[in-house]
């Protein structure tokens, strides 16, 4: 397993987490993104600057990933294609996109992404909150302890 971060929108802290938890598990990490992101010294932690350019960075890792790879990110369309390529899919919120839950989340963006157009302001999603932080390192660490287990 390895962890792929779509890091040009992912928040500081989630990024905190995730290099606490490349250092304590020893699992690889590589954040990608079209602009220069900080890491921390470690082994386990790596950075890919790709070009400017829509999805660039989106394309990049599904090229990259392989079967059971957690890609970190809230673009449902990248998400969908790390499950075609059976990868997994979590976002930075903690909601872990499934077979079962991508396709109805894939509409719902859709149909705001054609509200948006049509003009009607649909607001962005409410600041990252404790709850959500909380979430997303309870999932990380199942899917971590989960892998752990098959190795």
């Amino acid at each position: 397993m390895k962890i792929w971060v779509d890091a040009d929108a992912c928040p500081v802290v989630i990024k905190e987490i995730l290099f606490k938890a490349a250092d304590r598990t020893k699992i690889a990490i590589t954040l990608v993104a079209n602009h220069h992101v900080r890491i921390p010294p470690s082994p386990f932690i790596s950075f890919m600057q790709v070009s400017s350019g829509f999805d660039v960075a989106d394309d990049e890792i599904v090229k990259r990933i392989e079967a059971n790879d957690l890609v970190i990110t809230s673009d449902i369309p990248l998400a969908d294609e790390v499950i075609d390529k059976s990868g997994i899919a979590l976002s930075p919120r903690g909601e872990l996109y499934t077979k079962e839950n991508i396709k109805s989340r894939l509409n719902i963006r859709d149909f705001m992404d054609t509200m948006r157009a049509s003009g009607v302001h649909t607001g962005g999603p409410p600041a990252l909150n404790q709850t959500d932080r909380q979430n997303f390192a309870n999932h990380l660490d199942r899917i971590i302890t989960q892998f752990k287990k098959t190795q």
